[in-house]
């Protein structure tokens, strides 16, 4: 349900979320993440998300210092914890949480339960005008997730 002229993001949030539990090789995140062509994976003990991994954690945490993959575990690698926003906040709250952390992706919670995910490619897409807050996240050099 849309309060007049307000977006939720639950109305923008992708809902098919690919997890991994935090013991899971790093050979097989990267493995999963490949598999459907996707940039992040995010790390769940139960229902909850407890970390996240992007392409730039496992060049800057794997592949730069010559880790072996098939060594390592999720745990040992995501940014945790993670930062996430309920499917009930608005569009805009989740534009100004991504721009002022810097980052590309949020995972979205009802009850502290994973249900979604929302980027900053979904919020463009559904509300174009918000293009203009998170411009600064497609500059380089900053952080991505």
């Amino acid at each position: 349900m849309k309060m007049a002229g307000i977006v939720l993001v639950r109305d923008a949030m992708s809902r098919d979320v690919r997890v991994v539990r935090p013991d899971t090789s790093i050979k097989e995140v990267v493995a999963t993440m490949n598999k459907f062509d996707i940039g992040s994976i995010l790390i769940v003990q139960g229902d909850r998300p407890v970390g996240i991994i992007t392409e730039r954690d496992i060049l800057r945490r794997i592949v730069e210092p010559c880790l072996a993959p098939e060594t390592l575990t999720a745990r040992q690698v995501m940014t945790s914890p993670v930062l996430t926003i309920s499917e009930t906040a608005s569009i805009d709250e989740a534009a100004k949480l991504m721009a002022k952390k810097k980052i590309k992706r949020l995972p979205v919670v009802n009850d502290q339960k994973i249900v979604g995910m929302i980027s900053f490619t979904d919020i463009v897409a559904k509300v174009p005008t918000m293009l203009s807050l998170l411009e600064e996240l497609v500059r380089p050099f900053h952080r991505s997730y």
